[in-house]
């Protein structure tokens, strides 16, 4: 029995096939394979004929076929003159430079499968914004950093009841350092990736079914065929998650360059192991007047601490993703920029689709659920960077820059870097913690009232973590969360009162038959 193509192979077959009709042999049209059919074959980017000889015909050419031979370009029919094309479509270069832009394109959306993102593409964008400045990193380094990461484990026992993480620490290149978090910006980033996505499928099928094309060159529009509007739409759906994957990757290879640890955005972007990049930590340090041994060693406290919490409140991970990921679900794209855009572009310059993709795109205002998602993720983090300040305090006291550095570090956290706003605004959320001083000074006097063992013991459960009240009031914690408990255990008398057959429902007093029907 011959097996049936499903659905996602039908739909690539759709697209190919309307590519094909336009850009013939660059996207693989191989009907004519008689070489004879096939004249003057030129440049391989899909052309045939010979588009450098446009001073008079070819000796194939026949009367009224043009300048551009037999074949002219892929997708027109003989005798089309490229030169009544808008600008850009009638230079032979430049021509052959969008089909190139287009096939990489394409070649991108067939290797993307199933997935809303090409992040193979994303992860190589990356890489390549890296450049070639990133040196491996030496022996000598991977030991400094090892070493460092030890002697804070040590001086960290005194300052947290948390257990060590008793793992070696690892020195990372700025490209390895893409490698290991490459997966948690996937988790991050393809909510967003596919809300871009559908908006571009959306304007397109609007110009081409609802406003009659009438964005097009008229050229371009007799070539389109009847049901050119589903597939167009569907085809730059992928296209622009496509090119918004790879705007993706330019930003994450931009941060490489910035970042100084697997965490160092308060997320354990690497998983749980301790990550530092040795070669930005230096780059970090010039400036600053301060040994590169003891920017290394607060740096490596840092790492160290943040790990341990993240491995003894396994609950917190999850939390602060899932709150990016609620809200990430709220986004609205700014449609009136989007087809503005799209109506603007010039096929000349294929930087234009990615330059779609900056300030601008996403609606400004936010639904009731992102700004819950929105205070959550802040205050979480803040709750997060000031536990570690405070602990990084006690364990580096006797560091000689221990104020400096702390100062240096809490404003570098609250503003964030070039590359951390670029990619902030090309996702739509900033992540900051916008009250981190007021989170410190929590855990301070937390410490100070209950001790480390008592500051630490607040992060066993999430349903009494600390809110941006205890923020303002440092000393109304204890009364706040103990209300708190006493709503959770309620809520807990309830269900188990529901599961046994008991619940008469909130503020009933039952009757003589306990509440039960007689």
């Amino acid at each position: 029995m011959t097996d049936q193509p499903d659905d996602n192979e039908r739909s690539e077959s759709h697209e190919e096939e309307f590519l094909r009709k336009l850009f013939g042999e660059a996207f693989g049209d191989d009907s004519a394979s008689d070489e004879q059919s096939r004249p003057n074959r030129g440049p391989s980017m899909g052309f045939t004929g010979n588009p450098q000889n446009q001073g008079g015909q070819d000796d194939n050419d026949d009367a009224g076929q043009g300048p551009f031979g037999a074949g002219g370009f892929p997708g027109f029919p003989p005798g089309f003159d490229p030169s009544q094309m808008p600008p850009g479509f009638g230079d032979p270069a430049m021509m052959q430079q969008i089909m190139g832009q287009v096939q990489a394109m394409f070649s991108a959306m067939q290797n993307q499968g199933d997935e809303t993102v090409n992040w193979e593409l994303t992860k190589n964008a990356a890489v390549s914004a890296v450049g070639e400045d990133d040196a491996a990193v030496t022996p000598a380094e991977a030991k400094q950093v090892d070493d460092a990461l030890r002697l804070a484990e040590m001086w960290l026992n005194e300052a947290t009841s948390f257990e060590a993480v008793g793992t070696i620490g690892q020195g990372l290149s700025r490209k390895q350092w893409i490698e290991r978090t490459f997966e948690s910006w996937q988790r991050l980033t393809t909510p967003v990736a596919e809300s871009v996505g559908r908006a571009m499928a959306q304007v397109v099928r609007q110009q081409l079914e609802e406003g009659g094309g009438a964005h097009l060159p008229e050229e371009l529009k007799g070539m389109l065929p009847p049901d050119a509007g589903a597939q167009v739409a569907s085809m730059m759906e992928r296209m622009g998650s496509v090119a918004f994957g790879a705007q993706i990757g330019q930003a994450i290879g931009k941060l490489a360059g910035e970042v100084h640890s697997g965490s160092d955005i308060g997320l354990p972007l690497a998983g749980t192991a301790m990550t530092l990049v040795p070669a930005n930590i230096k780059a970090f340090g010039k400036g600053l007047q301060v040994e590169n041994e003891e920017i290394l060693l607060y740096l490596a406290l840092r790492e160290a601490a943040r790990i341990r919490l993240f491995l003894r409140a396994p609950w917190l991970e999850d939390d602060l993703f899932n709150a990016v990921a609620q809200y990430a679900a709220g986004i609205h794209i700014n449609m009136e920029r989007v087809e503005e855009a799209a109506s603007q572009i010039d096929p000349s310059n294929p930087q234009e689709m990615e330059d779609l993709f900056g300030e601008g795109l996403f609606q400004t205002d936010r639904t009731p659920m992102q700004e819950a998602a929105l205070r959550r993720i802040e205050t979480t983090l803040a709750l997060v960077e000031g536990w570690v300040d405070d602990v990084v305090a006690q364990a580096g006291a006797h560091l000689p820059s221990i104020s400096r550095l702390r100062e240096t570090f809490a404003r570098r956290r609250a503003t964030g870097g070039p590359a951390e706003a670029a990619f902030a605004a090309l996702v739509g959320l900033e992540l900051r913690p916008r009250r981190l001083r007021d989170a410190a000074a929590l855990w301070a006097h937390l410490r100070e009232s209950d001790g480390v063992e008592g500051r630490d013991e607040v992060w066993a459960h999430p349903d009494v973590q600390p809110d941006e009240a205890d923020l303002d009031d440092p000393a109304g914690f204890h009364s706040r969360r103990a209300q708190r408990q006493e709503e959770a255990a309620k809520i807990d008398d309830e269900l188990k009162k529901l599961l046994d057959g008991d619940y008469d429902g909130p503020g009933s007093g039952g009757d003589s038959t306990g509440g039960k029907p007689a």
